[in-house]
């Protein structure tokens, strides 16, 4: 009896695909097809042929729901793409042409585990958009890829270190103000409750 099969939830355009890759990848022992109203945690494996905004609206809602990775299986992915589909939480990409069973059984499992994989061009240009992202927008405005700043990342190290408000002021040449207003800015911008959580999210994220 099989135990380690990986769940999947399959989303594609049209039912002459659907049915073809269903048809396809049922009879895989290394993965089972998940009923889309159970709510378990599954590798959505969603096939397009554009990424029309129905298929980025998909995206979007499939990383709100908590699956465990997209594998995206699509015609063609353009540059100005790519960080939108990374940041939708897909964590696979593969050209349509190239997408035989083998492979996306391959995707799914390392999709499962956390795993990332794409293919080498699409690789390196994701690569350079981050590049250009990094030095042409966020660095110019004293900002990370993480999504803050230096002084936050200063503040919250002090807080991680038991500091309190005035103390992180005194260390930092900032009014009291000026901190509260920081850490007010990172738990609003992140969605976080207090401080303990700020602390707990950066540490996490590896953010400090």
């Amino acid at each position: 009896m099989i135990t380690d099969q990986v769940p999947v939830l399959l989303h594609a355009t049209d039912t002459i695909t659907h049915a073809g890759v269903t048809a396809a990848l049922r009879s895989r022992p290394e993965i089972r097809f998940a009923d889309e109203d159970s709510g378990e945690p599954a590798v959505v494996l969603v096939i397009v042929e554009r990424l029309n905004e129905q298929a980025r609206q998909l995206l979007r809602s499939l990383q709100c729901a908590g699956h465990t990775g997209v594998v995206l299986v699509a015609g063609e992915v353009e540059d100005s793409e790519l960080l939108d589909v990374v940041g939708n939480g897909v964590s696979a990409i593969i050209r349509r042409a190239d997408a035989t069973p083998d492979t996306l059984v391959r995707l799914v499992k390392a999709a499962a585990v956390g795993e990332g994989a794409l293919p080498p061009d699409l690789l390196g240009r994701l690569l350079s958009r981050v590049s250009r992202l990094q030095r042409d927008v966020l660095r110019p405005n004293g900002w990370d890829l993480a999504g803050m700043s230096q002084r936050e990342t200063r503040v919250l190290r002090l807080v991680a270190d038991g500091f309190e408000t005035k103390e992180i002021a005194d260390q930092l040449s900032y009014s009291e103000r000026t901190v509260k207003s920081i850490l007010h800015d990172i738990t609003n911008r992140f969605q976080l409750r207090n401080r303990a959580h700020a602390v707990a999210f950066a540490m996490r994220e590896g953010l400090i």
